[in-house]
């Protein structure tokens, strides 16, 4: 029997296995991922790994808060482990779940082309953030966007609001709350734009370092996956996502602090926005820096430092103390269901 070039070529490559949490979201971008490598002729299957973050739904988020007290490594923890003793050969993440400092046998071996990284104003009866009523009720559980949302409209309520998105959907249109907030990303990758009204700029709602991204992570040594990966990195998108989080690590920043950092190519170098905000919303500090043309690190350290000058530590301080307060607190999101952070977080 005569095999055909690409036949030996798969068989030798072996199947690449992805390690992926099981929400809707998770499952789709581990899929998409999946199909980009068939299409070059890889064999790949996909294992679903529960993950802390997916485990402890029952309780607000920042409770959670993850092994160092602050989210880092909720939701991809136990997928580096299987990592680890190569039960699987790479990961599929939003990358914004990723820590900005990865453990020595892990790298980030590719990053896809970034879709829409704004948040999106999603609402069965209001046609956008501005037209919702005195008092209006907004389901978010991040303190990034609780707090932006503050500062423009004090008298709006953030109500706690984990779940799925079918979950956090059924709850909008139970008239739980007037209104939700969700990566725009997420729900064009899961065609649920029905309720998707407006989305944020940047100026007013900064995005989570990363949001809207992909990254895909491999053990360091694993020359022949990372190989099998490289078609996939997108370098402006790698560029833009390494200035975010270089500023985020400048700043102590984790999942749960009030920082939106917001990178982009434009005609002249990268632009980038940086917003830290008092919990409240009563005080949002903002900077902007355009055609930067140096490399990534040392432009993300640039913002961080800038922000710093201004004061930002003395408002991460009470962030934390606010999220510590805030594991005081009952549990309000429903058990069982699935987080996805780069919808909701």
């Amino acid at each position: 029997m005569v095999h055909s070039p690409k036949i030996e070529e798969k068989a030798e490559r072996g199947m690449l296995r992805i390690g992926s949490r099981g929400s809707q979201l998770a499952l789709w971008q581990a899929n998409h991922i999946a199909d980009r490598l068939r299409a070059v002729g890889h064999e790949v299957g996909i294992e679903i790994i529960r993950t802390l973050g997916d485990a402890t739904q029952h309780l607000p988020f920042a409770e959670v808060g993850g092994a160092q007290g602050d989210g880092k490594g909720m939701f991809t923890k136990e997928i580096e482990e299987a990592l680890f003793a190569e039960r699987i050969d790479l990961a599929v993440h939003s990358l914004k779940d990723l820590p900005t400092e990865l453990a020595a046998p892990f790298a980030i071996a590719a990053i896809p082309e970034r879709v829409d990284p704004r948040d999106a104003f999603v609402s069965v009866r209001h046609a956008s953030f501005e037209a919702l009523p005195q008092g209006a009720r907004i389901g978010t559980s991040s303190l990034r966007r609780q707090a932006q949302l503050r500062a423009q409209r004090p008298d709006v309520e953030c109500v706690e609001f984990r779940g799925n998105v079918d979950t956090r959907l059924r709850k909008l249109a139970e008239g739980q709350v007037d209104a939700i907030i969700l990566a725009s990303a997420g729900l064009e990758r899961l065609g649920l734009t029905q309720h998707r009204r407006e989305c944020f700029s940047p100026l007013i709602l900064c995005p989570a370092a990363g949001q809207g991204a992909l990254a895909i992570e491999a053990r360091t040594g694993d020359e022949r996956t990372r190989a099998a990966l490289a078609f996939l990195d997108h370098e402006p998108t790698r560029y833009a996502v390494t200035a975010e989080r270089a500023a985020l690590a400048a700043l102590g920043g984790g999942c749960q602090v009030p920082i939106g950092i917001h990178c982009f190519a434009g005609n002249e170098g990268y632009s980038m926005v940086a917003a830290v905000s008092a919990p409240d919303g009563s005080e949002v500090l903002r900077v902007v820096l355009d055609r930067q043309t140096e490399d990534p690190e040392t432009v993300g350290r640039s913002v961080a430092a800038e922000l710093l000058s201004q004061g930002a530590a003395r408002l991460l301080q009470d962030g934390q103390t606010e999220r510590i307060g805030a594991a005081d607190q009952e549990p309000v999101a429903e058990a069982g269901s699935s987080q996805d952070t780069s919808l909701g977080g």
